[in-house]
């Protein structure tokens, strides 16, 4: 009998002529994906400069007075309710049932979900483009990719459109392979992780270098530097994560309720428009920073550590924390991630100001680690987040400490999604 060798059990290597076909489908798709982004933003932030600085300048209103705030977020609730209730496919599913990446819809859903997604966005909604810009490149990516190469899998155009937004939200493609990673982990398939990755990498890069040679975004938020780690750092950064994540899940449990208080008032329109007004109260309570999705509003906060107290910065990290809670599940279309990490900040700053010992950098690193850990409950994703804010290496052997009590703290609890009969995911 021949002897057994580690070669006879060796998977197959998948042919070189099976990936290379997809390289340009790829990069058509992670370019395309990018320019939707990049269309949806410059249009969004047009639409916000006319709302909130050309109309209230005209009309001789303060641009973030009270009475301006509490108006502007009702007019966009109802805006947006006309949308979910009049446009073709209600602008696609209850948002509180979606993840950021989700099987593709009905292309004809995409105009509507990008119309309230726009309007969120100029309006000053507490959320981000990344939900929706995501189901959007994903439903138009299956549409047109089944369509172009006949016979190809929906979930093949799904992988490379979400690694494409992904790679173009960040601007870079290791995002979308994290993210990736643990859509895969989920979801096990034979093959090597590479072979599943050559195309989505390819898509997330081709996404993430237009957006950077287009736009050139920054997520680094120009925080002191550590200069070196201190025994000190390694509790107190496993505490401010803890603490965030804690946060986080406050957010988490209270959403099936405020979602299932929203759905008693049966009507779109009405649901938007209440949800718009709470806003608007929220707003000016919290301040204009606490408006919008939150990345230009936490660069604000972190160019000046000091210039806030600590009530102030736990002041709009409650108003935030509860305005995305209340956008996310009265019906507004918009992701998380962006609200999260400006809730991160105002508390990884406010436990600097409160306990001066805690480094403002780590603090903030730490704190948007755990919020997001609660929030969405990717680990990948959170880490890298975290990391990215600051551009200095001492912070990445403090977050992978931290990472593990936070992730105790959330594994297997509820999480900010909901089924369709408004129960929470686990």
């Amino acid at each position: 009998m021949r002897p057994v060798t580690t070669t006879d059990h060796a998977p197959p290597a998948t042919p070189v002529r099976a990936l290379l076909p997809l390289i340009v489908p790829a990069l058509v798709v992670g370019v395309g994906s990018s320019l939707l982004l990049l269309a949806v933003t410059a249009i969004s932030t047009r639409f916000k400069n006319v709302l909130w600085e050309v109309l209230p300048d005209a009309l001789g209103i303060g641009r973030y007075s009270s009475l301006w705030v509490i108006v502007m977020l009702t007019a966009t609730g109802l805006a947006v309710g006309l949308v979910v209730w009049k446009v073709y496919g209600h602008a696609g599913p209850d948002p509180a049932t979606m993840g950021l990446v989700d099987p593709p819809l009905p292309a004809p859903v995409v105009p509507g979900l990008l119309l309230a997604a726009v309007l969120g966005l100029a309006g000053g909604v507490s959320l981000g483009p990344e939900n929706p810009i995501t189901a959007a490149n994903i439903a138009l990516a299956a549409w047109l990719g089944r369509r172009a190469m006949r016979g190809t899998e929906a979930d093949l155009w799904a992988g490379l459109a979400a690694a494409g937004t992904i790679g173009a939200l960040f601007g870079t493609p290791v995002a979308a392979a994290l993210i990736l990673t643990e859509s895969m982990a989920a979801r096990p398939a034979p093959g090597a992780l590479w072979d599943k990755l050559f195309a989505p990498l390819i898509a997330g890069g081709a996404g993430a270098l237009t957006t950077v040679l287009i736009a050139h975004p920054t997520f680094d938020l120009a925080l002191p530097e550590l200069s070196g780690s201190r025994w000190g750092d390694i509790p107190a950064a496993a505490v401010v994560a803890s603490l965030g994540a804690l946060v986080g899940m406050a957010a988490v449990y209270a959403f099936p309720y405020v979602h299932a208080a929203f759905r008693k008032l049966r009507h779109p329109v009405v649901m938007v428009t209440a949800g718009g007004l709470l806003l608007g109260l929220l707003g000016t309570l919290g301040g204009s920073l606490t408006l919008f999705k939150g990345l230009d509003e936490m660069k604000v906060l972190a160019s000046d550590p000091t210039g806030w107290t600590f009530p102030q910065f736990a002041l709009m990290a409650v108003v935030k924390l509860t305005a995305l809670t209340v956008a996310a599940a009265c019906g507004f279309r918009g992701g998380r991630i962006f609200p999260s990490v400006f809730i991160g900040v105002a508390l990884g700053l406010g436990f600097s100001a409160l306990v001066p010992e805690v480094h403002p950098t780590l603090g903030v690193v730490c704190a948007v680690l755990g919020v997001l850990l609660a929030v969405t409950r990717q680990g990948w994703l959170s880490l890298f987040t975290a990391a990215i804010l600051a551009a200095d290496p001492h912070v990445f052997p403090l977050l992978c400490v931290a990472v593990l009590p936070a992730w105790l703290l959330v594994t297997g609890r509820p999480q900010m999604q909901l089924h369709d009969d408004g129960t929470s995911l686990r």
